[in-house]
């Protein structure tokens, strides 16, 4: 055990869902006081939507730590962060509706969240995903969740796993700038190299060919797996 009742302990989770929806999974990665990692868990999701992927990593993380044990949570997932710490209490008060008077999407996992953060010490820190010399226990959970999602298969320490994944260097793009080892599709061609057409990504998502996530706003395009960055459809 590490779980130091009186020192904050440090943890990342993250969600991935291959085509959203499409095959998903969860991970988390939970660090000593000192900030190493020491355990991580991911599991399969089967499909799912990425923002339920998110909410279930913060769910099983919750249930990994005592809930006497302070602690930060680091996630880039900004909806499910604001769902649990902004947006809550007014859809209670609002009947579990949301400003719209539509009825709140995936209610069950962010009672059942809500109901795990009662009587905890819980900060929760937002990461921007996938930035040179970013957050490095993010880092981690996100890879685990995206092999996960593809495997479709448990991992972690509980399941023999010795030490944590590797984070392959290319998952890391600097912030504003194009992601690394992905050269952009030609500009002005509004088209990929392969010559499938590109559009820009209205959400977050997962690639269905490198595993790797594109932002909101970025070009991607359809490629075998579902949609994905352009050079993923030409390779």
């Amino acid at each position: 055990m590490i779980e130091d009742m009186t020192k904050q302990l440090i943890a990342a989770c993250d969600g991935a869902s291959k085509g959203n929806p499409g095959p998903a999974a969860w991970a988390w990665v939970l660090a000593d006081t000192d900030g190493v990692p020491v355990r991580w868990e991911a599991g399969p999701l089967g499909v799912a939507t990425n923002n339920v992927a998110e909410l279930t990593a913060l769910h099983e993380l919750l249930d990994a730590v005592e809930p006497g044990v302070p602690v930060q949570v680091r996630m880039d997932s900004q909806y499910a962060m604001k769902a649990v710490t902004e947006w809550l209490p007014g859809w209670k008060r609002k009947g579990w509706k949301t400003a719209s008077g539509k009825p709140v999407a995936n209610r069950e996992l962010v009672e059942a969240i809500d109901e795990r953060l009662q009587g905890r010490t819980v900060e929760f820190v937002y990461v921007p995903a996938h930035q040179v010399d970013g957050d490095p226990l993010n880092a981690i959970a996100d890879h685990a969740a995206s092999q996960a999602a593809q495997s479709q298969e448990p991992d972690g320490t509980a399941h023999g796993a010795s030490g944590v994944p590797d984070v392959p260097a290319q998952t890391a793009t600097r912030s504003g700038a194009a992601r690394q080892s992905r050269p952009a599709a030609r500009s002005g061609s509004g088209r990929a190299r392969s010559g499938s057409r590109t559009i820009s990504a209205k959400f977050r998502g997962t690639c269905g060919g490198c595993g790797r996530t594109y932002a909101a706003g970025d070009k991607i395009a359809k490629n075998a797996q579902g949609w994905g960055h352009p050079e993923c459809a030409s390779a």
